[in-house]
């Protein structure tokens, strides 16, 4: 479904994607771990189009999509959940979750999908009125996965979806990304905790300061000495 070929990523003179290339099958679950400054989120943000890269390709359902900009990239079916939520904090949960459906003109459609929303995340029904920026970090990143899957997703690209939240969330999150999928959505998952997305995901790939160092079944790197010393001990 996704295809990430020899792709290479500057930030000026700083070479922070060193030719990565992996790829995603529909209706799978793909993870890459890795530490801070890996280049994981820099790889989400390629295939979104939010940075440019300077050498390689990225092929959506055997098509590129390099030179394809971010609207049309969501048109086509591919969502963007970023670190750190990035919600629009002065819009209520619905007039962000509607933000999600922009490119889309189905009204009856966009209704269907908003109750669907209320049914993974029924917080967010009750919150629907509220300000995005009073809610709290877990509420937040619901509604930045509500927002994305406002869109109608054929593939969502989540990015430390787990990040700054309590033990419970990070649970309740995980939980509601496995019913994601679940419906019919493929994922790639960037996480930091490599436990917790090794569990979930069918396939995941390592990376190192901007390089694949390994890949495999997701359940063949839990077991992977190399993997548990770097990333699975502590």
């Amino acid at each position: 479904m996704l295809k990430v070929q020899n792709l290479h990523v500057y930030y000026g003179a700083i070479h922070a994607i060193k030719g990565v290339s992996f790829e995603v099958k529909q209706g799978t679950i793909v993870s890459l771990i890795g530490s801070n400054g890996a280049g994981k989120s820099t790889i989400l943000k390629t295939i979104s189009h939010l940075i440019d890269a300077s050498e390689g390709d990225i092929l959506y359902l055997g098509k590129s999509i390099l030179k394809t900009n971010a609207h049309t990239i969501v048109d086509r079916g591919i969502s963007h959940v970023p670190e750190g939520r990035r919600v629009f904090p002065e819009l209520t949960v619905l007039e962000n979750l509607e933000m999600g459906a922009f490119t889309r003109k189905d009204k009856p459609g966009i209704a269907e999908d908003l109750e669907t929303v209320f049914n993974h995340f029924p917080r967010l029904r009750e919150r629907k009125s509220q300000l995005a920026g009073t809610l709290s970090g877990g509420e937040q990143q619901m509604l930045a996965m509500g927002r994305a899957l406002m869109s109608r997703p054929k593939i969502m690209l989540l990015d430390e979806p787990s990040m700054g939240l309590a033990p419970l969330l990070v649970d309740e999150i995980f939980r509601i990304i496995d019913e994601i999928h679940r419906s019919g959505t493929t994922i790639l998952l960037v996480e930091q905790n490599a436990n917790r997305a090794l569990h979930i995901a069918d396939y995941g790939y390592v990376l190192e300061t901007g390089r694949v160092i390994a890949e495999g079944l997701a359940k063949d790197l839990l077991v992977n000495p190399k993997v548990i010393e770097a990333y699975l001990s502590a």
